[in-house]
């Protein structure tokens, strides 16, 4: 039994210690799921510590360091998106909805970043959650797919409409500036 088969082993018989580890190992990438689909650091934080409180409870379901991985991933997607749920009535806006800046764009990354952050936030929830498993946690369609138990086909068409849409708000806001 390999490292960190015996820390999920001990973890799962109650031995607190070996639950810090696994949550010190994982829990960067379970923020940062969180994070960068809610884009609310306080949220985030949030989910993560429900995420690992249903870990906790649920130990001794996990097989492997790589279903745990993956039951992470998971469960952080469908709190993510209950979060977002939650928010909807309070925050939510349709891509279109979103105000665009009135100053000019300098072509520099990080504000060409900060607009793509701000048009990837402003997707509806399952289209966003993808784009973020796809491109922040480099997961290929099949594993969103498995992860969400959804068919590929809705991942991949999710995938293309909202890179399309995405491009589509960018050529109009850099045009804009060139013009």
């Amino acid at each position: 039994m390999g490292r960190r088969d015996e820390t999920l082993a001990q973890a799962a018989a109650g031995d607190q210690i070996a639950f810090a580890q696994i949550v010190q190992q994982h829990q960067a990438m379970v923020f940062s799921l969180a994070y960068h689909f809610l884009h609310d650091q306080t949220l985030a934080e949030e989910v993560a510590q429900e995420v690992f409180l249903h870990l906790y409870q649920n130990l001794a379901a996990i097989e492997s360091p790589a279903h745990l991985a993956y039951w992470l991933r998971r469960v952080t997607s469908h709190r993510c998106i209950d979060q977002a749920r939650k928010q909807r009535g309070q925050r939510h806006m349709s891509i279109d909805e979103i105000p665009e800046p009135s100053t000019d764009f300098p072509s520099s990354d990080p504000l060409l970043s900060e607009m793509l952050r701000r048009f990837v936030a402003a997707l509806p929830e399952e289209p966003r959650l993808i784009v973020t498993l796809r491109y922040q946690e480099d997961l290929d369609p099949v594993e969103i797919a498995q992860l969400l138990e959804i068919p590929v086909n809705t991942v991949k068409s999710h995938l293309r409409r909202s890179l399309a849409l995405l491009r589509e708000k960018l050529a109009r806001r850099l045009g804009e500036v060139e013009v």
